[in-house]
């Protein structure tokens, strides 16, 4: 089994995806457009700033990247949007954390400041919330496609007396229903 044979497609949350992907993308493409725009250089350490985050062009062009692959997903939406954001929030939490442990040290090639690991986890939570929304959670309701496609039995058991009901027979305990 794959991971996209447990993902439903065409439902409303594909748009949340979409939406979220493209957003973030779009904010990483000006933020490295700008960088590249200033004409930094690309490993300097000297604390260039652009937007209020410290930025050489090696991180420039990683934001380009970056905001390239999350419009790519936003493109092409549904679950690949969703697994895009949900990879790409993990990488910028790693990113933050990464960076956190090396801040002030001759490893730090991408220039990052305290300013940019806060933007890493907050950026990161973002489009990893974007990725998971209305897909992970113990309590999704019944009608959500992935619980659906979770629960495969007591979602044909439920569509059934669905039908039942709408159609007035008879429910589990032999009574009529009545349609209002």
């Amino acid at each position: 089994m794959k991971l996209s044979d447990e993902l439903p497609t065409d439902h409303r949350l594909a748009s949340v995806y979409r939406v979220g992907a493209g957003l973030c993308g779009a904010i990483l493409m000006v933020f490295g457009s700008l960088g590249f725009a200033n004409q930094l250089s690309f490993f300097a350490t000297d604390g260039s700033r652009i937007a209020g985050l410290t930025s050489n062009g090696l991180l420039s062009l990683i934001s380009l990247l970056v905001g390239a692959v999350l419009i790519a997903g936003a493109a092409v939406g549904g679950n690949a949007a969703s697994t895009v954001n949900m990879t790409i929030g993990s990488l910028f939490l790693l990113s933050g954390f990464a960076h956190l442990f090396i801040l002030d040290r001759s490893a730090n090639i991408l220039d990052f400041s305290m300013a940019n690991v806060v933007f890493s986890f907050v950026m990161g939570l973002l489009i990893l919330t974007f990725g998971m929304y209305g897909r992970v959670t113990g309590g999704l309701p019944h009608d959500n496609p992935y619980w659906r496609r979770r629960h495969p039995e007591q979602a044909a058991r439920e569509a059934a007396a669905r039908r039942r009901a709408a159609a007035g027979g008879p429910l589990r305990d032999g009574s009529a229903q009545t349609l209002r």
